[in-house]
């Protein structure tokens, strides 16, 4: 039975067809020489909207550069060691992957070598429904490892044996769970076991990939009861352990707030919940995150303030006041559609009111920027007013 894409907006993207015809998309029996894969399949079956489109192909990559370039489309050889080339078209962005199967591997980095085998393309890919590929021309769809009965089922497994498959790479066992997190049901038995068996490879990872892959995995639609597993599992021992049963238990408390406030989760506000507030320093420096991520991840447990809510949102802002807020278990609808006012004064001001240039001005503008956050932020004419009362009582 031939399964057909079903139509969804992507597929209308602009320079999407003529991009697939310059790959040479579509034949008899699905013979082209280029085919979509991954995501965008899985997810249009799945029936969610698709962010990233990418396209597999027999063509090896100096002809994918050479025929974009004839077609007047701009080729960026973004991954060329691996045989990826970046198409870039009118409506963005999209990777062309020559067909590859893997020489060797060490658990971080594969060797590859090009193929113009389908099946073997698919072979060296993750899970089974991450290996299904769509014609472009005629939406037919190629399944060679059951991934259309796994999606059908929720089930995130492997493509051969999973241990095997960890060994070639060990991002994969982060990977499992995330997928689960993000589209399981029932959990798949032998991957369990095996990302069980070998969470120690994880240490051999950078710990940019692995931050990326936590950051990815904590905002997924089922992370509570997967990261509560992958606690019980010993999976973040070796590399999170800041992240424990306790961890979990108030990772579960925050997805709760976040869910009855209508917002959605945030990965550096669910990691700041998911560990102790003491770790915080040492876990973001450990996963390498950007500076504003750290000072986030720090700030985020300082608690509500003594000014209250739109208080703490001027001072800094609304993000970081809504991570304090849920983590403290405050409410934070007072800031959940607010935008923090421009304080309507100025030094210049103060000048004009007899006050001399220099440290004077700037400890009497932070007095009556400190009065207005505390009269809840009044108009221009209050802080005049403000501005006068405190000048004159310093002056008399």
């Amino acid at each position: 039975m031939v399964l057909i894409l079903p139509g969804a907006s992507w597929r209308d993207r602009e320079g999407l067809d003529a991009l697939t015809k310059v790959l040479g998309a579509g034949g008899a029996g699905g013979d082209g020489e280029s085919r979509f894969v991954g995501g965008a399949v899985r997810d249009t079956l799945l029936g969610i909207d698709v962010a990233d489109v990418d396209i597999a192909t027999r063509l090896p990559p100096q002809e994918v550069i050479e025929r974009l370039q004839d077609a007047r489309i701009k080729a960026v050889p973004t991954g060329l060691a691996h045989g990826t080339i970046t198409a870039v078209t009118a409506a963005g962005p999209i990777e062309v992957t020559t067909l590859r199967r893997d020489v060797s591997t060490d658990g971080r980095h594969a060797i590859i070598a090009y193929t113009d085998d389908w099946r073997e393309d698919a072979a060296r890919r993750d899970f089974t429904m991450n290996a299904l590929y769509a014609d472009p021309a005629t939406g037919e769809i190629f399944d060679y490892f059951g991934g259309l009965d796994d999606l059908a089922a929720r089930r995130v497994r492997f493509i051969g044996d999973p241990l095997q498959r960890i060994a070639e790479d060990h991002l994969r066992i982060l990977r499992f769970f995330r997928f689960h997190a993000r589209f399981g049901t029932t959990i798949d038995a032998a991957g369990l076991d095996a990302c069980t068996a070998r969470a120690n490879d994880l240490m051999a990872l950078s710990r940019e990939r692995i931050a990326s892959e936590v950051l990815k995995l904590l905002v997924a639609a089922n992370a509570v009861p997967v990261v509560a597993l992958m606690v019980e599992r010993g999976i973040f021992r070796a590399v999170l352990p800041e992240i424990d049963a306790a961890g979990a238990a108030r990772l579960g408390l925050l997805a709760e707030r976040e869910t009855d406030a209508g917002i959605a989760p945030d990965p550096i506000r669910r990691l700041a919940m998911a560990i102790a507030p003491a770790a915080a320093e040492a876990v973001g420096a450990r996963l390498k995150l950007s500076n504003l991520d750290r000072k986030r991840l720090i700030a985020a447990t300082a608690g509500p303030g003594e000014e209250g809510p739109r208080a703490l949102a001027y001072r800094v802002g609304v993000p970081g006041a809504i991570d304090r807020l849920f983590i403290a278990g405050a409410d934070v609808s007072a800031i959940k559609d607010w935008t923090p006012p421009a304080f309507p004064f100025s030094g210049g001001a103060l000048v004009e009111r007899g006050l001399r240039k220099g440290p004077d001005v700037a400890a009497m503008l932070r007095r009556v920027e400190t009065q207005w956050i505390k009269e809840g932020f009044p108009d221009a004419g209050r802080v005049a007013a403000i501005a006068d009362a405190l000048v004159a009582a310093v002056s008399a």
